[in-house]
């Protein structure tokens, strides 16, 4: 758990950020849970601030985490969502895993996902890791990355 005092930075320097892009948000900073500090951003203009295929939001998150990095020397990780569109990316993602593995099991064939990020491919091979009957793997490389979802043993 971070420090009270680093936590009030996190607070302070998101908030500067968000004032300085001129965009009109509202933050709100959700429990802490182990050494990751959620951070939900309500607007108006989702669509600027997330960008196509959540990239933009991905590139906010990051150029987050540096200006923070120089300023708190704990570890810590930020999980920004911008009006939930991480927690439907995830159902979704999710949703297309199990019809993929589904269709995998039913004609024996692999399946190539679309490229994604690497959160996005962790959440596929995450969703099925259980599965005994599919095997996924990430193959290629950046930004054309996909999972390859084949039958199992």
């Amino acid at each position: 758990m971070l420090s009270k005092e680093n936590l009030e930075k996190i607070k302070g320097t998101v908030k500067e950020f968000f004032q300085k892009t001129c965009f009109d948000v509202e933050i709100v900073f959700l429990p802490q849970k182990d050494q990751t500090i959620p951070i939900q951003i309500k607007t108006n203009e989702p669509q600027i601030l997330i960008g196509e295929g959540g990239q933009t939001l991905v590139e906010i998150q990051h150029l987050l985490k540096a200006i923070l990095k120089r300023k708190i020397k704990e570890d810590f990780y930020i999980d920004l969502d911008i009006d939930d569109y991480k927690k439907k990316k995830i159902v979704s993602l999710k949703d297309l895993a199990k019809s993929a593995a589904d269709e995998v099991v039913l004609t024996k064939n692999e399946k190539i996902l679309p490229p994604m990020l690497a959160y996005e491919r962790r959440i596929i091979h995450l969703e099925l890791i259980e599965k005994k009957d599919v095997i996924t793997e990430s193959t290629g490389r950046e930004p054309e990355r996909r999972v390859l979802i084949k039958p199992g043993s």
